[in-house]
């Protein structure tokens, strides 16, 4: 009789439960995530709407004459586009890309496109992953990008090398979105610890830009490489902010929004603790820039604002339940709204600014972005994120300084099955290929097979 009794007990407990859940994550908005970051510059914020539009133009066969063109055009001279690899191109390696000179702003370009769902290919790269497969530099990281990273990187080495010998002035710049993004990422860390390939490069020269970016890294990663690497993510976007691995969301894409609000729930109930305790969770990599444009019980689009940080705790974490959770993930409103929010803080600084004010502004937000970065790795010892002090080419993240750079260019791999304080093994960079890849007679490289 008294368990009887209980039952109505217990619904109503979890009926409560469930009411609060649901309350707490209606109200929970994008706006929340950022709220407590500072607004970006004009100055740091101007290559994203270009890059968006350079990712745009993989998707043109022919960029003299272009199928599709957004307001203003790609900005792009048909005539300084070095080389494009299509599909056939890749070999099913990497999704396809352009290599651009862009003279104005003195940047070599390498742009990814996204996922095409209409192509295995891509989905084998999603799916060559499985948490904790693949360490790197006392990190982890998704392992079918990370070979795509290399793979690319081992095919362009030489034209990028050649194009920074000829133009030493010119930085190097990765970008992509969705599943590029995450290419990109990784190439920009792995060119970072192998800049003998391409020369000697300086680090501060090298950059990388993830669009609506892949989970792809864990987050001693994702901090570590904040000075080299930044993530756009426009409002709702779920690819941020959901921790599924990758090659989960697209095998239920028949039922996402039933995946994402099961995982919505799951996360609800771990505590933040817990999350940065998991050394193989991953996070979207490096500064992160949010553009928010809309708000909480109010319809339409705002002028945008676009908050930037680098978050060790709260780095998109909740999913957020909204109807754009997908639309926000289109490059196209992407570039749109990123260009809006530029205008928009160029008007504010319409009047003429004296050039030496300007170079003075840009030193202070260099300077203040070295103080930002150096903060969030001494924040990660405090919340003793896993691998934090894991002996790198950095020091450990206490004896970290604002003028610490790598002092060589091999790629460090933690041995499997080796603890996390245990001593790294130094792998060059022609063992590193070799241990990914096949060579083929002709000396390109290939698929490993399976053994």
């Amino acid at each position: 009789m008294s368990i009887l009794c209980g039952l109505p007990l217990l619904e109503c407990v979890y009926c409560l439960a469930c009411t609060r859940w649901a309350w707490k994550r209606c109200l929970h908005t994008a706006g929340h995530d950022s709220e407590d970051w500072g607004l970006a510059s004009a100055e740091e914020f101007e290559p994203v709407p270009r890059l968006c539009r350079y990712i745009l133009a993989v998707y043109e066969d022919d960029l003299r004459n272009p199928h599709f063109e957004p307001p203003g055009g790609y900005g792009i001279d048909p005539d300084c586009l070095i080389t494009k690899r299509s599909y056939n191109d890749t070999q099913k390696h990497a999704p396809p890309y352009i290599v651009y000179l862009d003279h104005c702003n003195a940047d070599i370009v390498l742009a990814f496109r996204g996922l095409n769902m209409a192509k295995e290919s891509d989905y084998a790269v999603l799916l060559d992953n499985k948490l904790g497969k693949k360490k790197f530099d006392g990190g982890y990281v998704h392992n079918g990008l990370f070979r795509a990273a290399v793979w690319v990187l081992e095919k362009e080495s030489d034209l990028l090398r050649e194009l920074l010998e000829k133009y030493p002035d010119y930085t190097l710049t990765f970008t992509g979105h969705s599943l590029g993004s995450g290419v990109a990422a990784l190439l920009t860390m792995v060119a970072v610890q192998n800049r003998d390939k391409l020369g000697n490069i300086d680090r501060k020269k090298i950059r990388g830009y993830a669009i609506a970016p892949a989970r792809c890294v864990s987050l001693n990663l994702a901090v570590r490489y904040a000075d080299v690497i930044n993530s756009v993510v426009l409002q709702d976007d779920f690819l941020p902010r959901t921790a599924t691995p990758l090659e989960d969301i697209f095998k239920s894409l028949f039922c996402l929004p039933c995946l994402l609000c099961l995982r919505c729930m799951r996360d609800t109930c771990i505590s933040e603790e817990k999350k940065l305790k998991d050394p193989r969770r991953l996070y979207a990599p490096g500064r992160l820039y949010h553009i928010v444009e809309r708000k909480l019980c109010r319809c339409g689009r705002f002028p945008p604002v676009v908050r930037t940080a680098v978050p060790v705790d709260g780095r998109f974490e909740h999913i957020v339940l909204s109807c754009n959770a997908t639309s926000d993930h289109a490059i196209i409103w992407i570039e749109r709204e990123a260009k809006r929010a530029l205008e928009m803080h160029e008007q504010d600084d319409a009047m003429e600014i004296p050039v030496k004010q300007k170079m003075e502004r840009q030193q202070t937000l260099v300077r203040e972005h070295n103080q930002e970065h150096k903060a969030a790795l001494q924040r990660a010892v405090t919340l003793s994120v896993p691998h934090a002090f894991v002996p790198t080419q950095y020091g450990t993240f206490d004896e970290l300084d604002d003028d610490t750079e790598l002092s060589d260019g091999s790629v460090e791999v933690m041995p499997t099955g080796e603890s996390s304080q245990g001593i790294k093994k130094k792998e060059s960079w022609d063992e590193l290929v070799s241990r990914l890849f096949d060579r083929d007679e002709a000396g390109h490289i290939i698929p490993k097979k399976a053994s």
